[in-house]
């Protein structure tokens, strides 16, 4: 199962339109995402600082940086369908 990561914090408006902003592509595309609200760990609350929220895919290349602030559909649809791909190609071998 594909897993999106979606940093962000509990009062922002921004980190919720994109969890909403997310779900028409759940529909198209099987995928989890995992909210982690950046003010529950320090390190991440020094690393995104106000840059949030940051949409991360968790892919077999390591973790991508997808977009930040407002959800780039289109980035997110092409790296969705190139793993879908990917995992359609490597699941038809012996």
């Amino acid at each position: 199962m594909l897993q999106l990561t979606l940093y962000g914090r509990t009062y922002c408006h921004l980190c919720e339109d994109m969890r909403v902003a997310l779900e028409p592509l759940q529909r198209e595309f099987p995928f989890i995402v995992h909210e982690v609200d950046v003010d529950a760990d320090l390190e991440l609350e020094s690393r995104f600082g106000e840059r949030v929220p940051v949409l991360v895919a968790m892919g077999p290349e390591g973790p991508r940086e997808l977009c930040h602030y407002f959800l780039d559909a289109l980035a997110v649809r092409t790296w969705l369908a190139a793993q879908a791909c990917a995992g359609t190609a490597t699941s038809g071998r012996a």
